[in-house]
């Protein structure tokens, strides 16, 4: 027996591109299944079929990637971490955490290198302060 998939319908892929667009923002499956044009319990029953978790559990997942994304580039504290990417509680934000990646936030910063040293400059600025001043060029005879 062979398990065919298809793709999922459009009203669920519209209420999964607002989880992706939209993850620090309070959202709840009421909110998505209204995106959706479904009722609540429909709505759940047919997200959690096409893409294998529940519209809560693929939301958190959601968090917890930009979260991780978060302490490995910059700097910001726990807190500012969780509250930017849309969670409330830091205590569940560093259980839930830890559930899915399997070490602490401050561990998981720990085994990267520090935000300072992976500080990107865009490359216009750095064109521009590694050209030689005129007043260099005129000096030189340049």
């Amino acid at each position: 027996m062979t398990l065919t998939l298809h793709p999922p319908a459009r009203h669920l892929l519209r209420a999964k591109d607002l989880i992706d667009a939209r993850y620090r923002e309070p959202l709840d499956v009421p909110s998505l299944a209204r995106a959706a044009h479904l009722s609540t319990a429909h709505f759940s029953r047919e997200f959690r079929k096409a893409f294998g978790e529940t519209p809560h559990q693929y939301l958190l997942t959601r968090r917890l990637e930009r979260a991780a994304a978060l302490l490995r580039t910059t700097d910001r504290t726990v807190s500012e971490i969780c509250f930017t990417v849309g969670l409330r509680s830091v205590g569940s934000f560093t259980s839930s955490f830890g559930r899915a990646y399997g070490c602490s936030p401050l561990a998981y910063r720990a085994a990267y290198p520090p935000a300072s040293e992976r500080v990107r400059i865009p490359t216009c600025v750095l064109i521009a302060y590694a050209r030689p001043s005129r007043a260099v060029l005129e000096k030189t005879g340049g």
